[in-house]
């Protein structure tokens, strides 16, 4: 192909591309997908927030593999579906088969085999949900300065802290001589936790906070589309199915980074 012709074919795409991510993740699209999710995505969001370390594991395995010249191993491993599949997930798939489909027609499409097209288009989904991940773990982390004036980088970090003022709460409230006296007594002496409030605590906030990750693409999708991300993302995707390339993305690690944060950092406070 002439370096003209290859110059046009890259500029009609991109601003096909640019025109899908305004029409899909602007406040408009992104609040029309979410309806999507006011159903069984409830009760799949919590099980995918576990689900998320495999799936992440599946993928550097696999990409460890393809290095290792075990290519079809590699790309058997990362072609596994981890995750249930949620409605969002499902649109979002449904309109980029449509997008590279109708490129396609059009002669600025990848020339990818069907299979390879399918398993790169759910793993560009799956990587929104890791951006929505992460956006959860920003507004855990403001939580955690705006109540308890230090950094909770994740659901375990925040369990601890959300325990004591529960228990401090309850105890003050209990508190045979009053409200006043409590919060005086329970500042000299403060309420002992048991393990098994804070596990609990944790455990809910994890189900709360994988419900606020089933929406925080409502504020996550305009933010991505305005700073171009969307758009630089979906051409990494054209670009990936173009020349084969097969790479981790870089959203995943980031997700994951902050969990392995939010583990050091209560085992540091442990320790101290």
């Amino acid at each position: 192909m002439q370096p003209a012709t290859l110059r046009t074919k890259t500029t009609r795409r991109d601003a096909a591309l640019r025109r899908f991510a305004a029409r899909r993740y602007g406040p408009r699209g992104t609040l029309a997908l979410h309806r999507h999710a006011l159903g069984r995505d409830l009760l799949r969001a919590p099980l995918n927030v576990m689900l998320a370390p495999f799936a992440l594991l599946m993928q550097l395995l696999g990409w460890v593999l393809a290095r290792l010249g075990a290519g079809r191993a590699g790309r058997w491993l990362r072609s596994r579906r981890v995750f249930l599949r949620s409605d969002v997930s499902a649109r979002i798939e449904d309109d980029l088969t449509a997008l590279i489909a109708d490129l396609q027609s059009q002669g600025l499409g990848p020339d990818a085999p069907p299979d390879r097209i399918a398993d790169a288009i759910r793993r560009h989904a799956e990587t929104r949900n890791a951006v929505a991940e992460i956006t959860t773990s920003l507004i855990v982390l403001g939580l955690g300065f705006v109540l308890f004036h230090r950094p909770t980088p994740g659901m375990i970090s925040l369990a601890g802290p959300m325990a004591q003022m529960r228990a401090h709460g309850a105890a003050v409230r209990d508190f045979a001589l009053g409200d006043t006296l409590g919060r005086a007594w329970y500042w000299a002496f403060p309420v002992e936790l048991s393990p098994l409030a804070v596990i609990a605590t944790g455990v809910a906030l994890t189900v709360a906070g994988s419900l606020v990750t089933t929406f925080a693409g409502l504020i996550a999708d305009p933010v991505q589309l305005w700073t171009g991300i969307h758009r630089r993302r979906l051409s990494r995707l054209m670009a990936q199915l173009d020349t084969g390339a097969d790479a981790v993305a870089p959203e995943h690690l980031l997700a994951r980074a902050g969990d392995l944060v939010d583990t050091l950092s209560v085992l540091w406070r442990s320790l101290r």
